[in-house]
């Protein structure tokens, strides 16, 4: 429990510092440069540090993203277009791990500020939690980064201690606008308590605690709760499961009272659905919030997210 809770704070910080970076450095480039912008140009990596960046910063910042809607945010190529605008970002924040070409672009580049989320943060390796059976796959290959999971947005708690962070960073960085900066953050904290509330009320009480994903995204959010997660595929969500898995799979459903196999909405739901049918199971979306489409069951963090625990809870049997 602890580990999670320096986790949080970790990224908190981390994507804090990002924008508050991003914001001391505005006033120190030249316009063209920012982007011909009186405002603070950061750059984010995709959805969840966009939303965070918007949310805090309000009117002060201009942010822009690399993941465009729609994109599977592993998977991102950046444009030579892409990478020129980065360099002329006065800050960008990223996570680290989660997509490399990011990572590689980032290196590169000459921004001021580069804000890696994962550095500010412990990483886990849910590999025990997600698919226990998979666990000697997930730790002979610890010493590569990506067995860590980066999902950490995914918990109404440590994407709370992410704004708090951020806040302090703009406070700090641009302190003209820090009433500004403390205002929107506080807003958007109250409303992430309530949201941490919703699902634990919600998810107290359920005929069961198993649930089934396509890929291993909700680590932290089943460990906040109380439940277990058993991914089809790993931490990829292009990786392909073995019959064996699929097997596996399929008697745990049995013994859990597992109902119900969850797809998202920007990454293939063929493997799932095959799974559900062998299994007589459901299916439903349990989304990610790797980016939002016109697909997604809301247009915002908060409503994506009031998605996924109503589709939890109808999974779970919640009582």
């Amino acid at each position: 429990m602890n580990v999670r809770r320096h986790h949080i704070s970790g990224i908190a910080i981390a994507a804090a510092t990002a924008l508050g970076l991003g914001t001391l450095s505005a006033c120190s480039t030249d316009s063209a440069a920012a982007g011909n912008t009186d405002k603070f140009d950061v750059v984010a990596s995709f959805y969840p540090m966009q939303y965070l960046a918007e949310q805090i910063g309000g009117d002060h910042v201009n942010v822009t993203t690399l993941t465009e809607p729609g994109q599977e945010p592993h998977d991102l190529e950046l444009s030579t277009k892409q990478t020129a605008e980065l360099g002329e970002a006065d800050a960008v924040l990223y996570l680290k791990s989660l997509q490399p070409a990011v990572d590689e672009a980032v290196s590169q580049s000459e921004v001021k500020s580069k804000i890696d989320a994962a550095t500010l943060t412990k990483l886990e390796d849910h590999g025990d939690v997600e698919h226990e059976h998979g666990a000697e796959e997930e730790h002979a290959g610890e010493e590569e980064e990506h067995a860590l999971d980066p999902h950490i947005w995914l918990d109404p708690v440590k994407y709370r201690e992410v704004a708090e962070g951020v806040a302090k960073a703009f406070e700090k960085a641009d302190p003209d606008h820090a009433a500004d900066y403390r205002k929107n953050a506080a807003a958007l904290t109250k409303k992430l308590d309530t949201l941490d509330t919703a699902y634990e009320d919600g998810l107290k009480n359920t005929a069961t605690k198993v649930f089934f994903t396509n890929h291993a995204a909700f680590g932290y959010l089943a460990e906040r709760y109380g439940l277990t997660q058993e991914a089809i595929s790993g931490l990829d969500p292009e990786s392909e499961p073995s019959p064996a898995r699929i097997k596996e799979l399929q008697t745990e459903a049995k013994a859990d009272g597992v109902t119900t196999v969850f797809y998202e909405t920007l990454v293939s739901d063929k493997t799932a659905k095959t799974l559900a049918s062998d299994a007589g199971l459901k299916t439903d979306v349990l989304d990610p919030l790797e980016g939002i489409t016109d697909k997604s069951k809301g247009d915002d963090y908060f409503q994506v997210m009031e998605s996924n625990l109503s589709a939890l809870k109808t999974a779970l049997g919640a009582k």
